[in-house]
């Protein structure tokens, strides 16, 4: 367990080491639809983009960013998860357009954020981790930031051409 500079809580970390296999995970879409990570094996890199809460500042701002240049995602399947229910899910990805799967880790609560290492006890909701995924399902490329850290879409474009 480590410190949380933002919050001051204890947060639990089972880091997900670059080369192993992506913890599979099977959460609700804003659809209230089953999505299983291994379901994209053979098929396409995933970009899995957690995030803190629905409706707020810098999480808008991030989605809304991958909203408009899907094109640095291309052949990649973006996962966004937060631990809000799948309903606040939907009205979120319906108000700001987001065309991509927002995943609900609502219950058990934060236990995929946990898996990857990246949810913030003190919190109750997950940093701001994204995790690209090869076609293997083999965790290629990280970035763990705290919630107040908006993270680099040009992290994003590296990571994934290195896997074209």
């Amino acid at each position: 367990m480590g410190r949380d500079p933002a919050h001051g809580a204890q947060t639990l970390s089972m880091a997900v080491d670059l080369g192993s296999p992506a913890p599979d995970f099977t959460l609700k879409s804003q659809h209230g639809e089953d999505i299983t990570l291994s379901s994209f094996r053979g098929e396409k890199n995933v970009v899995l983009v957690f995030f803190p809460f629905a409706f707020s500042g810098i999480c808008t701002g991030e989605l809304s960013e991958i909203r408009d240049n899907l094109d640095v995602f291309a052949g990649a399947e973006v996962l966004a998860i937060s631990c809000d229910h799948f309903f606040s899910n939907r009205a979120f990805a319906d108000r700001d357009g987001y065309p991509f799967s927002i995943l609900s880790d609502f219950w058990p609560h934060g236990d995929i954020s946990r898996a990857y290492g990246t949810f913030n006890e003190g919190a109750g909701a997950p940093n701001r981790g994204t995790y690209v995924i090869d076609r293997d399902g083999i965790l290629r490329w990280k970035v763990e930031n705290g919630i107040p850290d908006a993270r680099d879409l040009d992290a994003y474009r590296a990571a994934l051409a290195e896997l074209s």
